[in-house]
């Protein structure tokens, strides 16, 4: 299951919640994105 974040109130979404209309049940929004759990900091030589 994925989980994302609203963009624009910034409340976290599960895509179980998201199968019907993809819209943010606390502001309305469209625009999301999803969370990364890891990530992996490179240093420029």
């Amino acid at each position: 299951m994925a989980t994302y974040k609203c963009f624009k109130c910034g409340k976290k979404i599960t895509s179980t919640a998201l199968q019907k209309r993809f819209l943010c049940p606390a502001c309305g929004s469209k625009i999301f994105y999803k969370i990364r759990k890891n990530t992996a900091k490179i240093k420029a030589v």
